[in-house]
This record gives C-alpha cells, sequence and structure tokens, in this order.
C-alpha cells in the first residue's frame, strides 16, 4: 500500500490487516506521523503529540499480532487521537484555554479507560474551542484550526481538531464529546462520520455526565469504524449512574434498508438552509428513494423557540459552569467563553424548567413521527461553515440574506440535545461551492441505535467518500 492509502485506510481494514500480516501497526503509525508532520502546520488540529511513546506502543501492538493466541483487543494497534478536554492521567488537558495550561490530570476519564483497554494508541491530542464552548475552533492558546478542504473555513465545533484530523488522513479514530453538536458539526464541516450516542449510552465523567444534553461518542472515515469505536466505549459504567442497561453491540453486519419510511425536513420548520445545503440534502433524499425506501417530507411544527430553549439550558449550566472564571481570569478567556460565562450569569432556574418544558412540547411531535417512520433526516448545518477564525461576539453569520443567531444559528444539531435520547448520526452529503463539505443528520427513535446505523451504512454503500484520492482534500 502507499502512503497515502494508508492515511485514510479504515481501522476495520487496517486491522484485518495487522491479523493477516499484511501490514503493521507500525507501518500504519509512521505514515501517519509522517502526515501529521506535513500537513498539521496548515491545518493546526494537534495540541500535544505523543509520536515517539506510540511508536513504542505499535511495535508492542506488533509482537502482539505476530502471536498465535489470538489474543490481540478490538482495536489493537489502531492510532486515535483525544479531545483537549478528555482527562488522559500523566498528560496535560488544557481544554483551550490560558487559565488550565498547566493542568495535569491525575485520572484517566471513563471513556479513556475504555480506550485504553481496547487496544487503540492515543497518539496526540486534538484541537478544541476554549472549554468547547462554540461551533468553532480557535483559541487564545492554540491558535487557529482551519478546514482541510478549505483553509479559509472553520473545522466547525467543539470536536474541530478531530474532524480536522480525521479528513486530513492524520488518525484512524478520533474521540469527541456533544453538547449542542460539537460531534456532529465537525463531521459535517470535514465530511467524515460523526455519532451522538443517547443519553446514558457511553459513560461520562461528574458532574456533566447528568446533564442530559452532554454525550460522548465516536468520529470516523467511516460507518463501520463508527460502528466498531461505539462498541468499544459504550456500556454501563459502575460509576456512572446515568449509563444505560444492558450494554448495545451495534452488529458487523448491517441489513439493508429496502421498504422502510423516511422522514426528512429540510428546515426542520424555522431555520435558514443555505441553497448548498438544501441541494445536497434533496440529491440524498432522492439517494434513499433508490434504495428503496418510501421518503416523505414533515412538519414537527417546531419554531425558533427551540434556539431559546437550547440557550436557557446551555447558558444555565454550561455557562454557569464558567462563570467562576470571570472574576480573576476575565481577559485571559476568548470572547466567545467571556460570553457564555456572563449570559450563564443571567439565566434563572425559571428559564430552565420552561426549556425542560419545551423539550416535552417538541417530543410531542418528534415522538408520534418517529412511530411512523424508521428515521429522520436532515441537513447537519444550515450552512457549509463560517470562516475559521470567526467570532460571534462581533461577526454576523447571514444565511439567504437573513441574519441568524451568529454563535449557534449556522447549525442545526442542538434541537437533538434537547431531543437527547435520540441517536443521531451525521454524514457527508456533498459539498458547498466553496469546498466545504456539507452533512446530514440521520435520527433515530429513542435508544434505536442500530437503525441510524443501518440507515447510514445503506447511505455510504450507495456515495461513498474519502474512498479514492479524487475524494479527498488536496493538501
Amino acid at each position: 500500500m502507499t502512503d497515502s492509502d494508508l492515511h485514510y485506510i479504515s481501522a476495520t481494514e487496517a486491522i484485518a490487516r495487522f491479523k493477516a500480516r499484511t501490514l503493521s501497526p507500525v507501518e500504519l503509525m509512521t505514515a501517519l506521523i509522517n502526515r501529521a508532520e506535513a500537513v498539521n502546520p496548515k491545518i493546526n488540529a494537534f495540541t500535544y503529540k505523543f509520536f515517539d511513546r506510540a511508536m513504542d506502543e505499535a511495535r508492542k501492538a506488533e509482537v502482539r499480532y505476530g502471536k498465535t493466541d489470538g489474543r490481540t483487543r478490538p482495536l489493537e494497534g489502531i492510532p486515535i487521537v483525544i479531545k483537549d478536554e478528555t482527562a488522559i492521567k500523566g498528560e496535560r488537558t488544557t481544554f483551550g484555554s490560558l487559565i488550565m495550561k498547566d493542568n495535569v490530570d491525575d485520572h484517566d476519564a471513563r471513556i479513556i479507560e475504555r480506550i485504553k483497554r481496547s487496544g487503540a494508541i492515543i497518539h496526540g491530542r486534538s484541537t478544541a474551542p476554549e472549554f468547547s464552548c462554540a461551533a468553532v475552533t480557535h483559541n487564545k492558546l492554540w491558535g487557529v484550526t482551519r478546514n482541510p478542504w478549505n483553509l479559509d473555513y472553520t473545522t466547525g465545533g467543539s470536536s474541530g481538531g478531530a474532524g480536522a484530523q480525521l479528513a486530513a488522513g492524520t488518525t484512524t479514530l478520533a474521540n469527541g464529546s456533544d453538547i449542542g453538536g460539537s460531534i456532529r458539526i465537525p463531521a459535517s464541516c470535514n465530511g467524515v462520520v460523526g455519532f451522538k450516542p443517547p443519553y446514558g449510552r457511553v459513560p461520562e465523567n461528574g458532574p456533566f455526565n447528568l446533564d442530559f444534553y452532554n454525550h460522548e461518542g465516536p468520529l470516523a472515515r467511516t460507518v463501520a469504524d463508527c460502528a466498531l469505536f461505539e462498541n468499544c466505549i459504550a456500556g454501563p459504567h459502575p460509576k456512572d449512574i446515568a449509563t444505560v442497561r444492558p450494554k448495545l453491540t451495534i452488529p458487523k453486519d448491517l441489513k439493508d434498508i429496502k421498504g422502510w419510511k423516511i422522514a426528512y425536513s429540510v428546515d426542520l420548520g424555522y431555520c435558514e438552509v443555505d441553497p448548498d445545503v438544501r441541494r445536497n440534502t434533496e440529491a440524498a433524499i432522492a439517494t434513499f428513494r433508490e434504495l428503496g425506501c418510501t421518503v416523505e417530507e414533515i412538519d414537527l411544527g417546531w419554531s425558533w423557540k427551540v434556539l431559546s430553549a437550547a440557550m436557557s439550558h446551555l447558558g444555565h449550566l454550561f455557562g454557569g459552569s464558567m462563570a467562576g472564571h470571570l472574576a480573576l481570569h476575565r481577559y485571559e478567556m476568548t470572547t466567545y467563553a467571556r460570553a457564555l460565562a456572563e449570559f450563564g450569569r443571567t439565566t434563572t432556574a425559571a428559564e430552565f424548567l420552561a426549556a425542560m418544558a419545551y423539550a416535552d412540547e417538541m417530543y410531542s411531535t418528534l415522538g408520534p413521527a418517529l412511530e411512523k417512520y424508521n428515521v429522520l433526516i436532515c441537513p447537519t448545518t444550515a450552512l457549509a461553515a463560517v470562516p475559521a477564525d470567526h467570532d460571534s461576539t462581533k461577526e454576523p453569520v447571514a444565511i439567504n440574506g437573513v441574519e441568524v443567531d451568529p454563535m449557534i444559528g449556522w447549525v442545526m444539531t442542538y434541537p437533538f440535545n434537547i431531543m437527547s435520547r435520540c441517536p443521531v448520526m451525521s454524514v457527508p452529503s456533498g459539498h458547498a461551492s466553496n469546498g466545504v463539505p456539507t452533512g446530514m443528520q440521520i435520527v433515530g427513535r429513542t435508544y434505536d441505535d442500530v437503525s441510524v446505523f443501518r440507515a447510514a451504512a445503506a447511505f455510504e454503500r450507495a456515495r461513498p467518500w474519502l474512498d479514492t484520492a479524487e475524494r479527498r482534500p488536496k493538501l
């Protein structure tokens, strides 16, 4: 295989080749490290790099595959990058913040426990906005992360470095977290796959394990890799009361979806949607019809009140969690983090309760619809991307000549953090005229992860992405 092939090899294929001894974990890690050294100066998607240690671990994985006792672990030897908010014992986690630049973890996050147990090799940290509180990825500590498809545009956020690295071919897998779209937005902006599991499927650390908007999940380049990774991290955890039982395993063989009924909404009833996004979503709808599905447009009856509800919740908990930094560190913070922290101080318990009431109202239309249809599809972002250094506190965002909320008014992910028990996957739907990918969300019934994976896998078989050199960024 060429180095270019290794940059984009899937985890499932790499493992098969490791077992067949036609590829070594050392060869794969070497190719990815060389790729990272070549392209990271352009995209700036790493914080810390652990290349020497990763090579040592790759050599140990090579030895394990050389044995005949069959004791390799499910992700043995697979390179992975970890978001710069996820605790790794003995390593720095900066949260993209000057305030936390010297922070060293004294424990592994619960998801890291499982990643290490799976045999995956952590070769670096991926960038994120400060405290992961933005839909773009730039901060005062690490600078601006840029989209591999068009360096002028954002990778999305908050798992922006993860999405960029997958698209650029500097890692095989990446983890992410999603409290308002932070897995799915980067998946869309970078043309990769991101899965927001339903609340409680993957263990979290406290106290945000008790925030039902918050989810840990996988990013990958293929649906099969996403399933492989998800199966390694999902399941009840003895220290997380929110995790659900029993453990769900996504099957390796995902059946076709011929005969399914699929609902769609291009605008969710209230969003301004860019023409490129609309065109690509309509093409995806046509693909599902070609797959033998009945696809029908539905009206959920939602309005911009969805955004108000989401911001009331996010401001009260997420903003409130950052507000304590304002007294001593106000001017070290990015403008967007400071703005959310200040907003958190203004929110009330009554507004938080009203947001919960509206969540119930939203599900009163979505729930019955999902009883009639197997899944719902809609865009992931209403605009392919905003500029890489976009500052939502100063710069407006307009779609179709209409100004929208500059923080998250250009994305369509947060409604499904409100509907947090619904599994949601973002898959690529095409490219905008500026070269930046667009994405499509596949929304499932509560805790019906398998149907989401089936729909995504069927779509991927019909319209593959990143599988040839012509379908990859020209970095």
